[in-house]
């Protein structure tokens, strides 16, 4: 997708969190290993790191704990007692997030997240300041099917009076590019050349170029 000069064709912007909104890979290897640790497997390898950052907590633990019903709900227990809040301080922003949300808030575009997080969204929101950059957030607590199904997006779509051919998405995982391209939305990669998109970003400010 190439640059587009002409103002007002886009009017919605969706973000994913992990990844894009946060450097948050070392993050998820210290939270799943955790589970490894208690359940006596090996640390994670690189592709199940890769499969747990862009899926939910429950279909990570699945793949973690392949056949093993028994293992799987006694990691679901493990979660259970777990306070999300005690990984979020290891989150680190994404350089010129802000000011790149500022300016589109200022230019009246819609923001919203779409996130396969479930409850630890509502601690990052808090412990950012995140709320008032963001008109929704959509967590896969808010859905029957998360990413890569569209439902998450229709539902930012539908709430916010939005059409899919003014709205970008902006992901950096295959799941999403999925998401998008079901909904009908178009896709800009974010710091990942190694997935198909309408655009590629390595910093969050290059978006304006697109709106």
């Amino acid at each position: 997708m190439e640059p587009d000069k002409s103002a007002g064709r886009i009017k919605g912007v969706i973000y994913d969190c992990d990844g894009v909104l946060f450097d948050s890979l070392e993050v998820n290897r210290k939270f799943y290993n955790q589970f490894c640790t208690n359940f006596g497997r090996p640390p994670l390898t690189e592709e199940e790191l890769k499969y747990a950052h862009t899926h939910t907590t429950h279909e990570a633990l699945r793949f973690l704990f392949p056949q093993n019903p028994d293992l799987e709900r006694q990691a679901l227990a493990l979660l259970s007692t777990l306070d999300p809040r005690e990984t979020i301080g290891y989150l680190e922003l994404e350089p010129n997030l802000l000011p790149a949300l500022n300016q589109l808030k200022e230019k009246g575009i819609f923001r919203a997240v779409n996130t396969n997080r479930s409850t630890s969204m509502k601690y990052i929101m808090e412990r950012f300041h995140l709320e008032a950059y963001f008109d929704l957030v959509v967590t896969s607590l808010d859905v029957q099917n998360p990413k890569p199904h569209p439902e998450s997006i229709e539902k930012i779509l539908k709430t916010l009076g939005l059409k899919p051919e003014e709205t970008v998405f902006v992901g950096d995982s295959e799941i999403d590019r999925r998401a998008a391209r079901s909904a009908g939305v178009k896709f800009i990669s974010y710091k990942n050349q190694e997935i198909p998109a309408d655009a590629f970003i390595d910093d969050h400010l290059a978006l304006l170029n697109y709106i």
